[in-house]
This record gives C-alpha cells, structure tokens and sequence, in this order.
C-alpha cells in the first residue's frame, strides 16, 4: 500500500500574494531618498516592525539556517502573537516561506512561496509559519524580532503532513 502525500502548491513570492502575511522586503516600489552627501541611497520604509505588544521591543539577530532537502515534510507551524519577525537573506539564495493567516490555524488556508533569494518577508503579528527553511547551502539572515516578557511563540502540529516538492518549486520559478 503506497502513502499518499498531500503537496503544497509553490507560489512566487510576491508583495501582492503576500500582503494578508506581512510584507515582502524588497527593493522594487520602495521609497528612495539620497543620503549621506549623494552617496547612497536609501531605500526606505521595507516592512512594518510590530514588537512593542506588552512592553516589547526590537531585537536585530543572525539565524544561520541549515539547507532542507526537498521533498520536504512540513509537520508544524508557528506564530508569535506578540509581535512581527523580519527575515533579510544575506545571500542570494533562494528560500521557501510557508504561511497561514493569523487567528486559529486553518490548515486549508496554508501557502507557500519561493523567494527570489535576494528577497525578504516581514511576518505579520500572529501570522503561522514554518521555521526557516533555506535550501542549497547554509544561508544567513538578519532577523528582526520582539524582545521582552510575555509568551511570543505558539507551536502547532498540524493534522496532516503536507509536502514540499522539488517539482513544486519548479513549477513556481517558471
């Protein structure tokens, strides 16, 4: 008897497709203002930074992520309630994002995206997502966070493994 295995659709990731989970962290439509005599530009304004829910406050880090072989069993997800979490790849590499809206995990409303690899995501508070999962070599982020008291990390199983596929992917960077 074979195992049936329910694969996720992978999408492009979009500021579009994205919007009810956060923000896409990119270049492209972002305001740029010269700065520092002409000689840089800033591109300002990427993300919503969300942490200040009970006393929190913004935590800049390093993740160092591990590479996930694909096919890929996604099993849980995670939301931080407290506040939002920004992942800026430091490589170009590109890396797969899996959601669910915020509010009570609605398993049928799971998606998942490819990155561009230069391209970051801005989780919105209380949004569900899997933890890091960056394909192909080990990949540094800066991840921008909630520090404080407070309980910021929920965790659920979920009923039924969904799968991510290296066809899937393919099928998404077309």
């Amino acid at each position: 008897m074979s195992e049936t295995r329910t694969t996720l659709t992978i999408e492009s990731l979009t500021s579009e497709a994205f919007a009810p989970f956060g923000d896409v962290i990119e270049l492209a439509g972002a305001k740029q203002i010269p700065i520092n005599l002409g000689t840089t530009i800033r591109f300002h304004d990427l993300a919503k930074v969300d942490v200040t829910d009970e006393g929190g406050r913004p935590l800049m880090n390093l993740f160092r992520g591990q590479p996930r072989e694909l096919p890929f069993e996604v099993r849980m997800l995670e939301r931080h309630p407290l506040g939002s979490q920004a992942f800026v790849p430091l490589n170009d590499k590109p890396y797969l994002v899996v959601v669910a809206p915020a509010g009570e995990l609605d398993v049928t409303k799971i998606r998942a995206f490819v990155s561009r690899g230069w391209q970051g995501v801005n989780y919105a508070k209380g949004v569900w997502h899997h933890p890091l999962i960056a394909l192909g070599e080990v990949s540094d982020f800066i991840v921008v966070d909630r520090g404080g008291d407070g309980l910021n990390l929920n965790e659920q199983d979920l009923p039924e493994s969904l799968w991510l596929t290296q066809e899937a992917m393919k099928a998404a960077m077309r």
